[in-house]
Formats: C-alpha cells, structure tokens, sequence
C-alpha cells in the first residue's frame, strides 16, 4: 500500500537529476536476488558489470506512473536493444509474478521481467517506489537514478553508454 501511496502523490522529478533517495550515483551497484516470471532464482550480479550498460526498472501493475513512463521506456528498450540489457523489476507489493507476465504480455512489454519476491532488489538499491529508474554503465557503476513519469530514459541510457546528455 505505502508503494502506491507514495507512487500516485509523488511529484515529478528532475528528468537527469538524481534523486535524494535511494543508491547514490557514483557507487558501483550490488547484486540482490530475484526470480524469473517463471520462478527460477537469478542474481542481478550476473548481468551488472559485464562491459553493457544496464537499465532497471521498478515497476507494479498498479502503478500510474510506470504506466505513463513505459512508451519512454519501449522506445528506449527498442533503440538500444543489443547495446543496453533492460530489466525490469517487478516490486512485490500486491503483486505476483503471475499478475506481472500477464500484465507484460497483454502491454507487449519486452526485456528481462523479473519478479523482486523477498524486496532484495528493494532493498539493495534503496529504492523509494515505484517508476525508480537506475542506470549503470558497462562496468555496473551507477551513473544515474530517476523517479516518475517524466523521466529522459533516452538521455539517462547515453549516460549509460557513456554519451552526452541535453
């Protein structure tokens, strides 16, 4: 409930600032736990630091703003597919990995899916609701984090890719 709360009453943030909560920017990103749609266990360490930038999206079913974001996100997932590894990150709150794949299929939603059970993910990333972005470059550092539907997930990749911004 707190995760909705705080998704639908949040305000718009700053589309390339970071945020004053959760992981800092500049730290190299830890591993957590989580499990495929399909129930396997999978450890974020495995595709953080690999030489690509990596995308992670928190997201819920419930959640408006990720909903807003996700035509960002899409356009971002298809523009740099191959260069950057997307995974998004189901939260746990009022959500299964059931609820999330069949969310995903019926929005077309593509990219790593994985559900965040025991809010390792969470936890490990400090995250503070959902539409929480992190961006980290091919060494698994962080190099930005954003909240909300307003994000420039375009500008905040090539941060990733180690580019320019606007």
């Amino acid at each position: 409930f707190l995760f909705a709360l705080v998704c639908v009453v949040s305000p718009a943030a700053d589309p390339l600032a970071a945020q004053e909560s959760g992981i800092a920017v500049g730290v190299r990103a830890p591993g957590a736990m989580v499990e495929s749609l399909d129930g396997a266990s999978m450890d974020l360490a495995t595709v953080i630091g690999k030489g690509k930038p990596v995308v992670l999206e928190f997201w819920a079913t419930w959640c408006p703003l990720c909903k807003q974001l996700e035509p960002a996100m899409a356009a971002a997932r298809a523009r740099y597919a191959g260069q950057v590894t997307f995974v998004s990150v189901g939260v746990s709150a009022n959500q299964s990995p059931e609820r999330q794949r069949a969310f995903a299929a019926a929005s077309g939603m593509t990219g790593m899916l994985v559900f965040d059970r025991d809010d390792k993910a969470v936890k490990a990333f400090s995250v503070p609701h959902t539409s929480y972005v992190v961006v980290l470059d091919g060494g698994g550092t962080v190099v930005y984090t954003g909240v909300g539907e307003s994000q420039d997930i375009d500008a905040a990749v090539r941060k990733g890719l180690g580019g320019a911004t606007r």
